[in-house]
Order: structure tokens, then C-alpha cells, then sequence
């Protein structure tokens, strides 16, 4: 189980301020607000434009997170794609890709998946504290395991994150971790992207799950940008003072 508690995490020291990450959310919805459908492929949601500017962002960032259920059911690789990012990633003495980062309650992760087999980066899997012996013993060899508490705490993970050297985190799904770093108010900035068309399956998982979310009818988010691309559109929000207007790649 995943804890609720809502709390952003207290910088740590005087100039602590700085070690917590700048937190982005990022995926792409149906009109109908879901994130995929109930088949055994992946359901592609975003077009050709969307990946570009979604690879862009993983260009800018210092880790990737997702949840282990998007590792099982994806297989994602979540490396840097462009040649042309990759370089300038290397030139300014960055690892071409970012560090990868997952999230599970009880290890059940598959060791030989995209996400640990693919690319020469730093992956950290942060689980829940009784899990993490044979967590360890399961991952340990692709892997940094590292306790998250018990039940998993989302504001530990990101503030772990931040003494790791990680300044900007992308994060990417799916609808649990997306409930829970929303509820806790952790994340500074959302990148919604809404494709046209209807998953119409209440199956489906969900860009959210119920939940106590700061912004609300009393508290609305602020909307930050609009942007066309082809036939997605992406809404940009701003849910923190810290939200960095320029932050976004085009």
C-alpha cells in the first residue's frame, strides 16, 4: 500500500531549498480521461509531435519516474531518443539519458525488462520498507534499491531524490502515482496532453484515482499554456510558486 498523506517534503539544511526537485507531470489522456485501454498492446494516445516534445522534456530532466505497474505493463525504456539531445546532454557533462526510477510496494519487477536492461544510466527502485530485503536479492544487481518507508511515502522518495543530485524530475505514470504525487501537492508543474478520441472502457486505468486533490473548485489550478500539436493538445498548469514559465521544450 501507498500512503496518502498529503505534505510537501521541508528542504533539508539552510540551503536545503535547492535539493528538492523541480517535479513535473507529464502524460496524455483520452477526451475521456484515460490513460489506456484494456487490451493486451499498449494503446498509443499521443502522435508523432507529442513524443518529440515529450523526449525534449526528458532531455531537460535529471530522472524519469514511473510506477512498477507502468514498468510490467509497458516495458517502457524511458531513454533520451534524439541523437541531437543525447549529444548536447553529453556535452554539458550530463549522462545522455536520465537517471530511471520506479516505485513499488512488494518488488515484483522483472529484471531483465527495458527499464534495467536498456541504457548506461543509474536506476533506483524505491520500495516499501518490509520489501526491501528481497527486493534487494531480486534487483540488486541491476538496480539501487532503496527503502521508501512503510506504506511507500512519495515526499521521502523526491526528497531522497534530491541528495541523489536529481534538480528536475519528470514523472510519468501511471494513474496511482499520478494520485498520489497530486494529493500530496508535490508536483510543481502539469503537462497534459488530451488526445481526440474516447476510450469509452471504465476498466481503463485512469489519469487519477479518487482522492483529495489541492486544486478543487474553491482552488483552481492555474493554466500556464495552451499549445497545438497536430491533433493533441497539450495544457500546461502551474501548482507551485516555483513553476519555471520556461521550463517547457519545444
Amino acid at each position: 500500500m501507498i500512503g496518502t498523506h498529503r505534505t510537501r517534503p521541508e528542504p533539508a539544511g539552510a540551503d536545503g531549498a535547492d535539493q528538492v526537485p523541480y517535479v513535473v507531470l507529464s502524460c496524455c489522456m483520452s477526451l475521456d480521461g484515460y490513460l489506456d485501454d484494456m487490451s493486451e498492446e499498449r494503446l498509443l494516445l499521443s502522435n508523432r509531435a507529442d513524443f518529440d516534445r515529450v523526449d525534449a522534456v526528458r532531455a531537460q530532466c535529471d530522472a524519469i519516474l514511473v510506477g512498477a505497474r507502468t514498468v510490467r505493463r509497458d516495458d517502457p525504456r524511458l531513454l533520451v531518443r534524439s541523437p541531437e539531445r543525447r549529444r548536447q546532454r553529453a556535452a554539458r557533462g550530463q549522462p545522455v539519458s536520465p537517471k530511471k526510477v520506479t516505485v513499488t510496494s512488494g518488488g515484483d519487477l522483472d529484471p531483465t525488462s527495458r527499464f534495467f536492461a536498456l541504457g548506461e544510466v543509474d536506476k533506483l527502485v524505491y520500495c516499501a520498507s518490509s520489501a526491501v530485503p528481497a527486493t534487494q536479492a531480486h534487483l540488486g544487481s541491476v538496480a539501487t534499491v532503496v527503502d521508501a518507508g512503510e506504506p511507500v511515502d512519495f515526499g521521502r522518495v523526491v526528497t531522497d531524490l534530491g541528495t541523489r543530485g536529481v534538480r528536475r524530475l519528470l514523472i510519468e505514470g501511471g494513474g496511482e502515482v499520478h494520485t498520489q504525487v497530486l494529493t500530496r501537492g508535490l508536483a510543481d508543474e502539469l503537462q497534459l496532453a488530451v488526445a481526440p478520441c474516447f476510450v469509452g472502457d471504465s476498466r481503463a486505468p485512469r489519469f487519477v484515482r479518487d482522492g483529495g486533490f489541492p486544486w478543487c473548485p474553491e482552488h483552481r489550478a492555474t493554466l500556464a499554456e495552451v499549445r497545438r500539436l497536430g491533433d493533441v493538445v497539450l495544457l500546461r498548469y502551474a501548482l507551485s510558486d516555483r513553476f519555471d514559465d520556461g521550463g517547457d521544450a519545444d
